[in-house]
């Protein structure tokens, strides 16, 4: 009987124990996933510049010009676009991107029309921003007339006359919305996302873009979307809008 005791105490606290290593080993997994998490996070934020957060406009300046326009502002926590008199106010990044994920929010005023350009080449002879750089449609598609012209290639969303968005995704005038724009010309491929929607993909250089910009307003455009490294810009299209939360990942 006493051997029996003995035995059960001794498989009882053998029990226990691998039982609290148990305990152990999954409150260290648990720690280390925790860590990790953690470190993948921090590691994705550090990723990601940020353009403009509502306390500066340092990271922008006017395009062929070497401040920022007058006409653009901080209101709250976004940038804000008056038009004046003076016209092509077009703003860029002061610094140039080739491969990256740019992502923002925009709210147009009623019947507005702006635009969002990337790979624009700065230089004289191109006087306006949008004469190298492709646009994502910043549009009130319910008031502008832009929406009826061109299919529904100027609708907002777009890529501006040359890929429809998907209908029913944009916003009303008055109203935010985000767009996530990837160029990748490692792998030839661009997306638009518009409020968590994937509205379309696309080409970003050889044959099929150079078809598509044939097909286009820009055809014999000299200069237009040939640019695999530019500025990213914001569009003077005589009408109020706002951006906000604006931010880029360089893919490089």
């Amino acid at each position: 009987m006493k051997k029996l005791g003995l035995i059960a105490a001794l498989a009882f606290v053998l029990v226990a124990c691998q039982e609290t290593k148990k305990e152990s080993a999954t409150t260290a997994e648990v720690d280390t996933a925790e860590t990790q998490k953690e470190q993948t996070t921090s590691s994705d934020n550090q990723e990601w510049e940020i353009l403009f957060d509502g306390s500066n406009l340092d990271n922008f300046r006017g395009y062929l010009a070497d401040e920022m326009y007058p006409e653009w502002t901080i209101d709250g926590d976004a940038m804000m676009f008056t038009p004046s008199e003076e016209g092509g106010r077009n703003i860029i990044t002061k610094d140039t991107y080739t491969n990256f994920v740019l992502s923002l929010e925009w709210k147009i005023s009623e019947g507005g029309n702006s635009g969002i350009f990337y790979g624009v080449k700065e230089d004289p002879k191109y006087k306006e921003a949008y004469q190298t750089g492709p646009e994502i449609q910043v549009l009130d598609d319910a008031k502008h007339p832009d929406a009826n012209r061109g299919g529904k290639t100027h609708r907002a969303g777009a890529l501006y006359d040359m890929i429809a968005p998907k209908d029913g995704v944009a916003n009303p005038a008055g109203s935010w919305n985000k767009v996530v724009l990837t160029i990748n010309h490692d792998n030839n491929k661009g997306t638009v996302v518009m409020n968590d929607v994937e509205m379309y993909s696309f080409p970003t250089h050889g044959t099929k873009w150079e078809q598509m910009i044939a097909n286009s307003k820009f055809d014999g455009w000299e200069g237009f979307g040939a640019y695999k490294t530019g500025h990213i810009g914001l569009q003077d299209h005589s009408d109020k809008v706002w951006y906000r939360n604006i931010k880029i990942k360089r893919l490089d």
